[in-house]
């Protein structure tokens, strides 16, 4: 009985690992005062590097965005230190520069399911058996 507590209480340490990964755009204490003065968009590249996205429908923003994704055991991992960078740009011109820290940026849920797919084709795996036969060449044969 000693034997299977020891056990199951080892099973339960090992999965109660703490890591933090750092996802993103890693910015310095000084961002502040690293953007502070910045006109064109080779000084935002200069000084805080490509943008991870840039917006495509109306003004163009370039986004930088970092976060630390903390890891506890078997609960659910959580983000801490949320920073989101904004530079609205006009051509060369960055017209204005925007940070959020953590209470700045809301929290977003993700809604349970899937997203439909227009006209999908939704197959049990009879019909995925049966559809997949001599669609695939005998191996070696170079067809």
């Amino acid at each position: 009985m000693k034997k299977i507590i020891v056990i199951l209480c080892c099973m339960i340490m090992a999965a109660c690992t703490f890591q933090t990964k750092h996802r993103g755009y890693v910015f310095p204490s000084t961002i502040d005062d690293d953007v502070a003065g910045i006109k064109t968009t080779a000084q935002l590249v200069e000084r805080v590097g490509a943008p991870q996205a840039k917006t495509i429908y109306g003004d163009q923003v370039w986004i930088y965005y970092g976060t630390d994704e903390n890891y506890r055991g078997p609960l659910r991992h959580t983000f801490t230190d949320k920073t989101i960078l904004l530079a609205y740009v006009n051509g060369n011109t960055v017209k204005k520069i925007q940070i959020l820290h953590d209470d700045d940026v809301p929290d977003i849920e993700m809604a349970d399911g899937e997203t439909e797919i227009p006209a999908a084709i939704e197959l049990n795996a009879m019909e995925e058996l049966f559809n997949n036969i001599g669609r695939f060449s005998p191996a070696g044969l170079g067809q």
